[in-house]
Protein backbone atom coordinates (compact mmCIF):
# COMPACT_ATOMS: atom_id res chain seq x y z
CA UNK A 1 0.00 0.00 0.00
CA UNK A 2 1.23 3.46 -0.87
CA UNK A 3 1.91 5.70 2.12
CA UNK A 4 -0.18 8.67 1.06
CA UNK A 5 -3.61 7.07 1.48
CA UNK A 6 -3.07 6.38 5.16
CA UNK A 7 -3.17 10.08 5.85
CA UNK A 8 -6.89 10.49 6.42
CA UNK A 9 -6.98 7.33 8.51
CA UNK A 10 -4.01 8.43 10.59
CA UNK A 11 -5.92 11.50 11.74
CA UNK A 12 -8.46 9.31 13.50
CA UNK A 13 -6.40 6.41 14.78
CA UNK A 14 -5.51 6.06 18.41
CA UNK A 15 -1.98 7.23 19.01
CA UNK A 16 0.97 4.91 19.31
CA UNK A 17 1.89 6.18 22.72
CA UNK A 18 -1.68 5.98 24.08
CA UNK A 19 -2.28 7.07 27.62
CA UNK A 20 1.42 7.30 28.36
CA UNK A 21 1.77 10.03 25.74
CA UNK A 22 -1.11 12.01 27.20
CA UNK A 23 0.35 11.74 30.69
CA UNK A 24 3.67 12.93 29.38
CA UNK A 25 2.00 15.91 27.77
CA UNK A 26 0.29 16.94 30.96
CA UNK A 27 3.68 17.27 32.60
CA UNK A 28 4.57 20.36 30.60
CA UNK A 29 3.21 23.08 32.82
CA UNK A 30 -0.20 23.87 34.24
CA UNK A 31 -3.06 25.85 32.79
CA UNK A 32 -3.97 26.32 29.16
CA UNK A 33 -1.02 28.44 28.16
CA UNK A 34 -3.38 31.11 26.85
CA UNK A 35 -2.66 33.87 29.32
CA UNK A 36 0.84 34.68 30.42
CA UNK A 37 3.52 35.15 27.84
CA UNK A 38 1.18 35.10 24.85
CA UNK A 39 1.76 38.63 23.58
CA UNK A 40 2.81 39.33 19.99
CA UNK A 41 6.44 39.85 21.01
CA UNK A 42 6.68 36.71 23.16
CA UNK A 43 9.83 34.71 22.56
CA UNK A 44 11.21 36.99 19.87
CA UNK A 45 14.69 35.87 18.93
CA UNK A 46 15.48 38.46 16.32
CA UNK A 47 17.76 38.07 13.33
CA UNK A 48 20.40 35.43 13.81
CA UNK A 49 18.24 33.07 15.91
CA UNK A 50 17.40 29.51 14.95
CA UNK A 51 14.29 27.38 14.51
CA UNK A 52 13.63 23.66 14.51
CA UNK A 53 10.72 22.32 12.44
CA UNK A 54 9.29 18.81 12.94
CA UNK A 55 7.03 17.33 10.28
CA UNK A 56 5.32 14.04 9.52
CA UNK A 57 5.85 13.58 5.81
CA UNK A 58 3.89 11.58 3.24
CA UNK A 59 7.04 11.05 1.21
CA UNK A 60 10.06 12.62 -0.48
CA UNK A 61 8.00 15.12 -2.47
CA UNK A 62 6.53 16.66 0.67
CA UNK A 63 9.82 16.59 2.54
CA UNK A 64 11.70 18.26 -0.30
CA UNK A 65 9.01 20.92 -0.72
CA UNK A 66 8.94 21.86 2.96
CA UNK A 67 12.72 21.93 3.16
CA UNK A 68 12.92 24.18 0.11
CA UNK A 69 10.30 26.58 1.47
CA UNK A 70 11.94 26.79 4.88
CA UNK A 71 15.34 27.35 3.26
CA UNK A 72 13.92 30.22 1.18
CA UNK A 73 12.40 31.82 4.29
CA UNK A 74 15.65 31.31 6.18
CA UNK A 75 17.66 33.08 3.52
CA UNK A 76 15.18 35.95 3.42
CA UNK A 77 14.89 36.33 7.20
CA UNK A 78 18.44 35.56 8.23
CA UNK A 79 17.20 33.00 10.75
CA UNK A 80 18.69 29.52 10.66
CA UNK A 81 16.04 26.81 10.38
CA UNK A 82 16.25 23.04 10.24
CA UNK A 83 13.55 20.62 9.10
CA UNK A 84 13.39 17.16 10.68
CA UNK A 85 11.10 14.37 9.47
CA UNK A 86 9.57 12.40 12.34
CA UNK A 87 9.30 8.64 12.18
CA UNK A 88 6.49 8.82 14.77
CA UNK A 89 5.28 12.41 15.00
CA UNK A 90 2.96 11.97 17.98
CA UNK A 91 5.59 10.18 20.03
CA UNK A 92 8.34 12.65 19.20
CA UNK A 93 6.10 15.62 19.99
CA UNK A 94 5.15 14.03 23.30
CA UNK A 95 8.80 13.54 24.20
CA UNK A 96 9.64 17.11 23.27
CA UNK A 97 6.78 18.59 25.29
CA UNK A 98 7.58 16.43 28.31
CA UNK A 99 11.25 17.44 28.26
CA UNK A 100 10.44 21.14 27.88
CA UNK A 101 12.50 21.24 24.69
CA UNK A 102 10.07 20.67 21.80
CA UNK A 103 10.56 21.70 18.20
CA UNK A 104 9.64 25.33 17.60
CA UNK A 105 7.24 24.59 14.73
CA UNK A 106 5.53 21.28 13.97
CA UNK A 107 2.58 19.55 12.34
CA UNK A 108 -0.44 19.03 14.61
CA UNK A 109 -3.18 16.59 13.58
CA UNK A 110 -6.82 17.41 14.25
CA UNK A 111 -7.27 14.49 16.63
CA UNK A 112 -4.37 15.62 18.83
CA UNK A 113 -5.06 19.35 18.71
CA UNK A 114 -7.38 19.68 21.69
CA UNK A 115 -5.10 17.60 23.89
CA UNK A 116 -2.14 19.84 23.12
CA UNK A 117 -4.19 23.04 23.42
CA UNK A 118 -5.75 22.05 26.72
CA UNK A 119 -2.49 21.23 28.48
CA UNK A 120 -0.67 24.38 27.37
CA UNK A 121 1.69 22.85 24.82
CA UNK A 122 0.68 25.26 22.03
CA UNK A 123 1.33 28.95 21.65
CA UNK A 124 -1.91 30.57 20.34
CA UNK A 125 -0.87 32.80 17.47
CA UNK A 126 -3.46 32.18 14.75
CA UNK A 127 -5.50 35.34 15.14
CA UNK A 128 -2.38 37.47 14.71
CA UNK A 129 -1.69 36.24 11.16
CA UNK A 130 -2.27 38.66 8.30
CA UNK A 131 -4.22 35.99 6.43
CA UNK A 132 -6.31 34.75 9.37
CA UNK A 133 -9.54 35.69 7.57
CA UNK A 134 -8.49 33.79 4.43
CA UNK A 135 -8.58 30.30 5.97
CA UNK A 136 -11.68 28.22 5.30
CA UNK A 137 -14.07 28.86 8.22
CA UNK A 138 -14.50 25.14 8.94
CA UNK A 139 -10.73 24.76 9.24
CA UNK A 140 -10.60 27.71 11.61
CA UNK A 141 -13.29 26.00 13.68
CA UNK A 142 -11.22 22.82 13.85
CA UNK A 143 -8.22 24.63 15.34
CA UNK A 144 -10.02 27.07 17.63
CA UNK A 145 -9.80 26.58 21.40
CA UNK A 146 -11.31 28.81 24.06
CA UNK A 147 -12.37 31.24 21.34
CA UNK A 148 -8.90 31.65 19.81
CA UNK A 149 -7.49 30.35 16.54
CA UNK A 150 -4.52 28.59 18.08
CA UNK A 151 -2.64 27.40 14.98
CA UNK A 152 -2.86 27.98 11.25
CA UNK A 153 -4.45 25.23 9.14
CA UNK A 154 -1.70 23.79 6.96
CA UNK A 155 -3.77 22.20 4.20
CA UNK A 156 -6.75 19.87 4.00
CA UNK A 157 -8.40 16.99 2.19
CA UNK A 158 -12.01 16.03 1.51
CA UNK A 159 -13.69 12.83 0.38
CA UNK A 160 -15.04 12.37 -3.13
CA UNK A 161 -16.45 9.58 -5.28
CA UNK A 162 -13.80 7.98 -7.51
CA UNK A 163 -15.14 6.31 -10.67
CA UNK A 164 -13.39 3.77 -12.93
CA UNK A 165 -14.16 5.27 -16.34
CA UNK A 166 -13.60 2.04 -18.25
CA UNK A 167 -16.04 0.12 -16.02
CA UNK A 168 -18.47 3.03 -16.23
CA UNK A 169 -18.50 2.99 -20.04
CA UNK A 170 -18.69 -0.81 -20.16
CA UNK A 171 -21.86 -0.65 -18.05
CA UNK A 172 -23.41 1.76 -20.55
CA UNK A 173 -23.34 4.68 -18.13
CA UNK A 174 -22.91 8.31 -19.23
CA UNK A 175 -22.30 11.69 -17.62
CA UNK A 176 -26.04 11.91 -16.99
CA UNK A 177 -25.76 8.89 -14.71
CA UNK A 178 -23.24 10.41 -12.27
CA UNK A 179 -25.04 9.91 -8.94
CA UNK A 180 -26.26 13.01 -7.18
CA UNK A 181 -28.61 11.28 -4.71
CA UNK A 182 -28.55 8.13 -2.58
CA UNK A 183 -31.08 6.45 -4.87
CA UNK A 184 -28.88 7.14 -7.86
CA UNK A 185 -25.80 5.85 -6.03
CA UNK A 186 -27.66 2.63 -5.24
CA UNK A 187 -28.65 2.30 -8.90
CA UNK A 188 -25.21 2.85 -10.45
CA UNK A 189 -23.54 0.65 -7.84
CA UNK A 190 -25.82 -2.19 -8.90
CA UNK A 191 -25.22 -1.57 -12.60
CA UNK A 192 -21.46 -1.57 -12.08
CA UNK A 193 -21.45 -4.82 -10.12
CA UNK A 194 -20.24 -7.89 -12.03
CA UNK A 195 -18.79 -11.26 -11.17
CA UNK A 196 -15.60 -10.50 -9.27
CA UNK A 197 -16.28 -6.77 -8.91
CA UNK A 198 -18.59 -4.70 -6.73
CA UNK A 199 -19.92 -1.36 -7.83
CA UNK A 200 -18.68 0.47 -4.71
CA UNK A 201 -15.87 -0.52 -2.35
CA UNK A 202 -14.70 1.61 0.56
CA UNK A 203 -13.01 1.33 3.93
CA UNK A 204 -15.27 0.27 6.78
CA UNK A 205 -14.45 3.08 9.18
CA UNK A 206 -15.86 6.35 10.46
CA UNK A 207 -13.44 8.27 8.25
CA UNK A 208 -15.43 7.07 5.21
CA UNK A 209 -18.83 5.93 6.51
CA UNK A 210 -19.13 9.24 8.37
CA UNK A 211 -19.78 11.00 5.08
CA UNK A 212 -23.17 9.28 4.87
CA UNK A 213 -24.02 10.46 8.37
CA UNK A 214 -23.25 14.01 7.28
CA UNK A 215 -25.43 13.60 4.18
CA UNK A 216 -28.30 12.58 6.42
CA UNK A 217 -27.78 15.72 8.49
CA UNK A 218 -26.02 14.04 11.37
CA UNK A 219 -22.98 14.86 13.47
CA UNK A 220 -21.30 13.01 16.32
CA UNK A 221 -20.93 16.09 18.54
CA UNK A 222 -23.06 19.22 19.01
CA UNK A 223 -21.87 22.50 17.58
CA UNK A 224 -20.64 23.70 20.97
CA UNK A 225 -18.73 20.46 21.54
CA UNK A 226 -20.46 19.60 24.81
CA UNK A 227 -23.06 16.99 23.80
CA UNK A 228 -22.69 13.72 21.92
CA UNK A 229 -25.24 13.40 19.10
CA UNK A 230 -24.19 10.01 17.76
CA UNK A 231 -27.56 8.29 18.27
CA UNK A 232 -29.60 10.95 16.47
CA UNK A 233 -32.31 9.86 14.00
CA UNK A 234 -30.24 11.42 11.22
CA UNK A 235 -27.22 9.26 12.00
CA UNK A 236 -29.37 6.15 12.28
CA UNK A 237 -30.78 6.93 8.83
CA UNK A 238 -27.31 7.42 7.37
CA UNK A 239 -25.92 4.23 8.86
CA UNK A 240 -29.00 2.27 7.82
CA UNK A 241 -28.46 3.36 4.23
CA UNK A 242 -24.87 2.11 4.34
CA UNK A 243 -26.13 -1.18 5.74
CA UNK A 244 -28.59 -1.47 2.86
CA UNK A 245 -25.81 -0.85 0.35
CA UNK A 246 -23.68 -3.59 1.90
CA UNK A 247 -26.60 -6.03 2.11
CA UNK A 248 -27.47 -5.47 -1.57
CA UNK A 249 -24.19 -7.00 -2.67
CA UNK A 250 -23.37 -4.03 -4.89
CA UNK A 251 -21.16 -2.46 -2.23
CA UNK A 252 -18.56 -3.90 0.13
CA UNK A 253 -15.91 -2.92 2.58
CA UNK A 254 -12.39 -2.98 1.20
CA UNK A 255 -11.38 -5.58 3.79
CA UNK A 256 -14.11 -7.93 2.55
CA UNK A 257 -12.63 -7.62 -0.94
CA UNK A 258 -9.24 -8.80 0.26
CA UNK A 259 -7.73 -5.31 0.11
CA UNK A 260 -6.36 -2.94 2.70
CA UNK A 261 -8.21 0.27 1.78
CA UNK A 262 -10.58 1.74 -0.77
CA UNK A 263 -7.84 2.86 -3.13
CA UNK A 264 -6.43 -0.64 -3.33
CA UNK A 265 -9.87 -2.12 -3.97
CA UNK A 266 -10.32 0.43 -6.74
CA UNK A 267 -6.84 0.15 -8.21
CA UNK A 268 -6.94 -3.64 -8.41
CA UNK A 269 -10.35 -3.64 -10.07
CA UNK A 270 -12.18 -5.23 -7.14
CA UNK A 271 -14.44 -2.16 -7.02
CA UNK A 272 -15.62 0.12 -9.82
CA UNK A 273 -16.03 3.09 -7.47
CA UNK A 274 -14.58 4.08 -4.14
CA UNK A 275 -14.82 6.88 -1.59
CA UNK A 276 -11.44 8.48 -0.91
CA UNK A 277 -9.64 11.78 -0.54
CA UNK A 278 -7.34 13.63 -2.89
CA UNK A 279 -4.38 11.63 -1.60
CA UNK A 280 -5.60 8.82 -3.87
CA UNK A 281 -4.02 10.56 -6.85
CA UNK A 282 -0.53 9.72 -5.60
CA UNK A 283 -1.44 6.07 -5.07
CA UNK A 284 -2.93 5.77 -8.54
CA UNK A 285 0.12 7.35 -10.14
CA UNK A 286 2.59 5.20 -8.24
CA UNK A 287 0.78 1.91 -7.67
CA UNK A 288 -1.81 1.71 -10.43
CA UNK A 289 -0.54 3.92 -13.28
CA UNK A 290 -2.83 2.30 -15.85
CA UNK A 291 -6.00 3.13 -13.94
CA UNK A 292 -8.33 5.59 -15.70
CA UNK A 293 -10.68 7.40 -13.38
CA UNK A 294 -12.62 10.55 -12.66
CA UNK A 295 -13.53 12.32 -9.43
CA UNK A 296 -16.99 13.69 -8.64
CA UNK A 297 -18.62 15.08 -5.53
CA UNK A 298 -20.31 12.63 -3.20
CA UNK A 299 -24.06 12.38 -3.77
CA UNK A 300 -26.52 14.17 -1.55
CA UNK A 301 -28.51 12.46 1.16
CA UNK A 302 -31.81 13.52 2.76
CA UNK A 303 -30.18 16.63 4.25
CA UNK A 304 -28.15 17.55 1.16
CA UNK A 305 -24.52 17.08 0.28
CA UNK A 306 -22.00 16.16 2.92
CA UNK A 307 -18.44 14.92 3.16
CA UNK A 308 -15.68 14.71 5.73
CA UNK A 309 -12.50 16.75 5.76
CA UNK A 310 -9.11 16.07 7.26
CA UNK A 311 -6.50 18.63 8.18
CA UNK A 312 -3.38 19.52 10.15
CA UNK A 313 -2.12 22.81 11.48
CA UNK A 314 1.26 24.45 11.99
CA UNK A 315 1.79 24.29 15.74
CA UNK A 316 4.15 26.62 17.58
CA UNK A 317 5.44 25.42 20.93
CA UNK A 318 4.48 27.32 24.07
CA UNK A 319 7.97 26.47 25.35
CA UNK A 320 9.71 27.85 22.26
CA UNK A 321 12.23 30.65 22.83
CA UNK A 322 11.70 31.77 19.23
CA UNK A 323 7.98 32.32 18.94
CA UNK A 324 8.19 35.53 16.94
CA UNK A 325 10.36 33.91 14.27
CA UNK A 326 8.20 30.80 14.36
CA UNK A 327 5.04 32.79 13.64
CA UNK A 328 6.82 34.66 10.86
CA UNK A 329 7.76 31.32 9.29
CA UNK A 330 4.16 30.10 9.50
CA UNK A 331 2.99 33.33 7.89
CA UNK A 332 5.38 32.59 5.02
CA UNK A 333 4.37 28.93 4.71
CA UNK A 334 0.63 29.65 4.65
CA UNK A 335 0.78 32.48 2.11
CA UNK A 336 -1.25 31.84 -1.04
CA UNK A 337 1.74 31.57 -3.36
CA UNK A 338 3.61 29.18 -1.09
CA UNK A 339 0.58 26.97 -0.51
CA UNK A 340 0.15 26.65 -4.27
CA UNK A 341 3.81 25.68 -4.52
CA UNK A 342 3.14 22.90 -2.01
CA UNK A 343 0.10 21.89 -4.05
CA UNK A 344 2.17 21.61 -7.20
CA UNK A 345 4.86 19.65 -5.37
CA UNK A 346 2.73 17.03 -3.61
CA UNK A 347 -0.93 17.63 -4.40
CA UNK A 348 -2.33 19.00 -1.13
CA UNK A 349 -5.26 21.41 -1.11
CA UNK A 350 -4.45 24.89 0.25
CA UNK A 351 -6.10 25.96 3.49
CA UNK A 352 -6.67 29.52 2.23
CA UNK A 353 -9.65 30.35 0.05
CA UNK A 354 -7.61 32.72 -2.12
CA UNK A 355 -5.68 29.73 -3.50
CA UNK A 356 -8.73 27.73 -4.59
CA UNK A 357 -8.75 28.95 -8.19
CA UNK A 358 -5.02 28.36 -8.50
CA UNK A 359 -5.43 24.80 -7.22
CA UNK A 360 -8.17 24.16 -9.77
CA UNK A 361 -5.85 25.34 -12.52
CA UNK A 362 -3.19 22.91 -11.32
CA UNK A 363 -5.63 20.01 -10.97
CA UNK A 364 -8.67 20.67 -13.18
CA UNK A 365 -9.70 17.02 -13.01
CA UNK A 366 -9.78 17.17 -9.19
CA UNK A 367 -11.98 20.22 -8.66
CA UNK A 368 -14.66 18.11 -6.94
CA UNK A 369 -12.38 17.75 -3.93
CA UNK A 370 -11.91 21.46 -3.31
CA UNK A 371 -15.48 22.35 -4.25
CA UNK A 372 -16.57 19.91 -1.53
CA UNK A 373 -15.13 22.28 1.07
CA UNK A 374 -18.46 24.12 0.92
CA UNK A 375 -20.26 21.21 2.58
CA UNK A 376 -17.45 19.44 4.42
CA UNK A 377 -17.79 18.38 8.05
CA UNK A 378 -14.85 18.20 10.44
CA UNK A 379 -14.00 14.87 11.98
CA UNK A 380 -14.38 14.55 15.74
CA UNK A 381 -11.39 16.07 17.52
CA UNK A 382 -12.56 16.10 21.12
CA UNK A 383 -9.83 15.36 23.61
CA UNK A 384 -9.86 11.64 24.37
CA UNK A 385 -12.24 10.73 21.52
CA UNK A 386 -9.69 8.70 19.55
CA UNK A 387 -10.44 5.52 21.52
CA UNK A 388 -14.17 6.03 20.98
CA UNK A 389 -13.63 6.28 17.22
CA UNK A 390 -11.43 3.18 17.28
CA UNK A 391 -14.26 1.26 18.96
CA UNK A 392 -16.75 2.73 16.48
CA UNK A 393 -14.58 1.46 13.63
CA UNK A 394 -14.60 -2.04 15.12
CA UNK A 395 -18.38 -2.01 15.36
CA UNK A 396 -18.75 -0.74 11.80
CA UNK A 397 -17.13 -3.94 10.56
CA UNK A 398 -20.25 -5.78 11.78
CA UNK A 399 -22.71 -3.31 10.23
CA UNK A 400 -23.89 -5.56 7.41
CA UNK A 401 -25.70 -7.83 9.85
CA UNK A 402 -25.70 -5.54 12.87
CA UNK A 403 -28.08 -2.99 14.36
CA UNK A 404 -27.28 0.60 13.29
CA UNK A 405 -29.17 2.10 16.24
CA UNK A 406 -27.36 -0.15 18.73
CA UNK A 407 -23.98 0.67 17.25
CA UNK A 408 -24.65 4.39 17.45
CA UNK A 409 -26.07 4.04 20.94
CA UNK A 410 -22.77 2.58 22.09
CA UNK A 411 -20.85 5.43 20.45
CA UNK A 412 -23.23 7.90 22.13
CA UNK A 413 -22.53 6.52 25.59
CA UNK A 414 -18.78 6.36 25.14
CA UNK A 415 -18.46 9.75 23.48
CA UNK A 416 -20.63 11.53 26.05
CA UNK A 417 -18.45 10.10 28.82
CA UNK A 418 -15.41 11.63 27.14
CA UNK A 419 -17.09 15.01 26.70
CA UNK A 420 -18.28 15.02 30.31
CA UNK A 421 -14.76 14.24 31.50
CA UNK A 422 -13.37 17.08 29.42
CA UNK A 423 -15.87 19.48 30.97
CA UNK A 424 -15.13 18.47 34.54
Amino acid sequence: MHRIPTRGRRLLASTAVGAAGVLALTACGGGSGFDEGSGDDAGASGEGGSLSILIGSSGDAETDAVQAAVAAWSEESGVDATVQVASDLTQELSQGFASGDPADVFYVSADQFQTYAANGSLYPYGDSLDNADDFYPSLVEQFTYDGELVCAPKDFSTLGLIIDTAAWEAAGLTDDDVPTTWDELTDVSARLTTDGRVGLGFSGEYARVGAFLAQAGGTLVSADGTEATADSPENVEGLTYVQQLLASGSAAYASDLGTGWGGEAFGTGAAAMTIEGNWITGAMTNDYPDAAYRVVELPAGPAGQGTLQFTNCWGVAADSDNQSDAVDLVQYLTATEQQLAFSEAFGVMPSVQSAADGWKELYPEMTAFIDSADFAQNVVNARGAADVITDFNSQLLTLKTGDPAAILGSVQTNLQAVLDENAS
